[in-house]
């Protein structure tokens, strides 16, 4: 291992997010494989935030460490003392709950758990209580950490599982760890809860038509955040030069290009990293690892 590795994995102390404007891209791919070769030697955890459809374990074979049920508030209409005033609807800005004649309606999959109705009711006819949404599961793959959670079915809001799941993660792994985050995919609500804390975004995207246009939108949510970047190309060969135009024009660092090969592909199919087999593979992720030694000396 090369002496600038060594030193990126004694100094690092960073949040990476790894997003993609749009599924299929190789996010998870890049993940799984950077984390777990970075934690060939130190402490590491891999996030597994795309709550609504978590594969990074898949790639990861560990000991089960912890399981839990995870819940989010919504209000119970207690009717006893209620004055069916509609406070609670009008200040309900998602439309979860409403006054139908003599009754009120709660709508607990539009809830945001903000409280406003239950704070704001003028009898405390609107108590919060637990509503299950999904189950956070942690490994322990020899160094490095795993932390993924998965919606239950039916249930529409993705963030409050997200958000719970980084609460974790911060009270159970020390700022001694590397904390990498598998994001959801897109530009959407769940995207900004997964990235809006970490020190720095690494955007996975392909070089096609499809794979520039949903990085352009990604790019600029991040602008947004004002959260720093840099791109990695996956299946690198496949389309065109269009992505490396944009990021020269952009001023966006281009860090690694990982090939496009079928056995890749087949390795990925059976559930098997990919570093371990593919020296062409390896050989990147080696640069995306460099450039994170010189983020931490920027910072």
């Amino acid at each position: 291992m090369t002496t600038s590795i060594v030193c990126l994995i004694e100094r690092l102390k960073m949040k990476i997010a790894i997003a993609s404007g749009k599924g299929g891209t190789g996010k998870t791919t890049v993940a799984t494989n950077l984390a777990k070769y970075l934690s060939e030697n130190r402490k590491v955890v891999l996030v597994d935030l795309d709550v609504e459809e978590p594969n990074s374990g898949l790639f990861l074979n560990g000991s089960l460490m912890n399981q839990k049920e995870m819940f989010k508030k919504i209000p119970n209409w207690e009717s006893e003392n209620c004055t069916l005033c509609g406070k609670c609807q009008s200040v309900c800005n998602f439309n979860a709950i409403m006054k139908l004649g003599e009754n009120i309606m709660v709508f607990p999959e539009l809830c945001h758990s903000c409280y406003a109705c239950s704070e704001l009711c003028p009898t405390q006819s609107l108590p919060m209580i637990p509503m299950k949404m999904g189950m956070l599961t942690e490994y322990k793959v020899e160094q490095l950490g795993f932390v993924g959670s998965k919606l239950d079915i039916g249930q529409e809001q993705a963030v409050p599982l997200i958000a719970q799941t980084l609460d974790y993660v911060d009270e159970m792994y020390s700022d001694d760890y590397l904390k990498l985050y598998d994001a959801p995919p897109g530009t959407s609500c769940p995207v900004i809860e997964a990235t809006k804390d970490a020190d720095f975004i690494f955007l996975v995207t392909e070089p096609t038509p499809f794979g520039l246009h949903d990085m352009k939108l990604a790019v600029e949510t991040m602008r947004e955040l004002k959260k720093p970047m840099a791109v990695i190309i996956n299946r690198y060969g496949i389309g065109d030069a269009e992505v490396e135009a944009y990021c020269k024009v952009e001023g966006i660092d281009i860090i690694a290009n990982f090939p496009n090969q079928r056995y890749i592909a087949e390795l990925y199919s059976q559930g098997k990293l990919i570093y371990p087999h593919v020296p062409e593979f390896k050989a990147e992720l080696l640069k995306a690892a460099d450039y994170c030694k010189h983020l931490v000396k920027e910072n």
